[in-house]
């Protein structure tokens, strides 16, 4: 079944919202969207700096759910630092020196549904 939007009503999926969540928030991300009544599909994922594992979750929405689903990933995935041991260059043994990272957290994307079909 193929839906164009200029003739869905207002109460009808018309949002996404695609997460990219670090691992050590996931779970905490999940309960706090069932909390608030959104459910979402994951999809597991690796990659960005340092080729970490995550997951993806994709998110159709009502428009008057997409803050309602923001706020709850928000106080749920937070940025941290953690230390990676990096080696100095100029040094004559390679001791590693610890070098803080952010990591963690969760990158969000709100995209507008235009067209679907189903089948």
């Amino acid at each position: 079944m193929m839906k164009d939007m200029s003739s869905m009503s207002k109460n009808e999926t018309t949002k996404m919202i695609i997460a990219v969540i670090q691992a050590q928030d996931i779970d905490a991300a999940f309960s706090a969207l069932k909390a608030v009544n959104i459910s979402a599909t994951r999809l597991p994922s690796v990659g960005g700096f340092l080729g970490r594992r995550n997951s993806t979750l994709l998110l159709g929405l009502n428009p008057s759910d997409v803050q309602k689903a923001e706020e709850a990933l928000k106080k749920s995935c937070q940025q941290r630092i953690e230390y990676l041991a990096v080696p100095l260059e100029s040094a004559p043994l390679p001791l590693p020196t610890p070098t803080p990272i952010n990591v963690g957290g969760a990158t969000i994307f709100d995209i507008n549904i235009e067209h679907f079909e189903e089948f």
